[in-house]
């Protein structure tokens, strides 16, 4: 019992440290990719905090899966290490004695995986999918950025502003590229605001400026001064499309839809809980080091382990996808011959310690004896 509580608290310090440098890894690099994203006008800047919390929480299974796997390797190895594990052998102990504090202190994480595969993540998708879309189909006044050049989204309209451009509020120093079959014109004007007619449609109402219209290359440009100049706003459906990936659709709507990509889905969700048990057992035996060796060779061995699961079982996910292989042929081949190599590596392991055993290696000698 003593054993087992160290062990527990052990594993509970290296998985905190691992979490925290993973988790700040995925959210530094997210970070960076909605920002760039928001800088060229796709996603809108008040959405980015939103954005980066569900792609935080979309990988977070992974981050979780990584880190059980990491944090038991690493508690192995270092008893290899400081040479607790040839204590533990002497005693008598077996290595498989390891089993049940591993798989008490990585229960709660395989059922959050499972929960965050099942149910938390595809919301994530969905919420993230729907902010996306809503920016996208905003009008085109709303999307541009104080400073900043937007194209609208007919194509032909430039648009800038030195102002926030609100649903309501008046924008400063605007201009105004538009392409036409009448050809270029350029209107600049002091002042714009967004108004809507009686029939429904959006108008932008500039003040104060001037249209310059003709084609580039000639001298027949014309020259316009004006008070008031209104020009019609392109407006989308704001509805949202209510087609979705198979990735944002919940499992229980998800189970009940026929198609190869809701069961490719389905193998994924199922998978994540699966190899975060698998993999805590596989880290058991891989722990394995020389004292006087190194230990990081193991880390960089468990990481190919991770990428190498993870990328196989996306290659079954693809394959029923495309209805190379069924759902019920797919998903457990792979977590069979996963789980045979765990047994393998015990059982390699098991007989290695036990030739190495005090007792093993005394009854050895007295053989030898016993033959001279």
């Amino acid at each position: 019992m003593i054993f087992q509580r160290a062990l527990r608290r052990e594993l509970a310090s290296s998985a905190g440290a691992t979490f925290t440098v993973l988790f700040t890894i995925i959210v530094t690099w997210t970070l960076i990719t909605i920002l760039g994203r928001a800088a060229g006008g796709k996603v809108a800047s008040s959405d980015v905090l939103a954005l980066i919390a569900f792609a935080a929480l979309n990988y977070l299974p992974m981050i979780l899966i990584l880190t059980s796997f990491i944090s038991v390797l690493m508690v192995v190895t270092r008893s290899y290490r400081d040479s607790e594990m040839v204590v533990w052998f002497a005693s008598g102990q077996s290595l498989t004695k390891w089993i049940r504090p591993v798989l008490t202190f990585g229960f709660p994480i395989i059922l959050l995986t499972g929960v965050l595969a099942f149910y938390a993540t595809p919301w994530a998708k969905q919420k993230s999918a729907e902010y996306v879309e809503r920016f996208a189909k905003r009008e085109d006044l709303q999307k541009v950025s104080p400073g900043q050049f937007k194209e609208s989204s007919s194509a032909n309209r430039i648009f800038f502003v030195e102002g926030n451009a609100g649903q309501t509020a008046s924008v400063q120093n605007v201009f105004v590229n538009q392409v036409d079959a009448r050809g270029t014109s350029v209107i600049v004007a002091k002042e714009g605001v967004i108004e809507t007619a009686p029939n429904g449609y959006r108008y932008l109402v500039l003040k104060n400026g001037r249209r310059y219209q003709g084609t580039p290359g000639q001298a027949d440009f014309q020259t316009m001064e004006f008070d008031r100049y209104s020009m019609r706003v392109a407006q989308q459906a704001q509805e949202l499309d209510a087609k979705r990936d198979a990735n944002a659709i919940p499992t229980l709507e998800l189970l009940a839809l026929p198609t190869n990509a809701a069961r490719a889905e389905i193998l994924w969700r199922i998978s994540l809980p699966i190899t975060c048990l698998i993999l805590m057992l596989l880290a058991i035996p891989m722990g394995f080091v020389n004292p006087r060796a190194g230990s990081s060779t193991n880390l960089i061995i468990a990481l190919m382990i991770f990428f190498i699961y993870n990328n196989t079982v996306k290659m079954f996910e693809a394959a029923v996808k495309q209805g190379k292989f069924s759902f019920e042929m797919a998903w457990w081949p792979l977590h069979l011959l996963a789980a045979l190599t765990v047994l393998a590596m015990f059982a390699w392991r098991l007989n290695v310690n036990h030739r190495l055993h005090p007792r093993a290696l005394l009854a050895g000698l007295r053989r030898k004896g016993a033959a001279r």
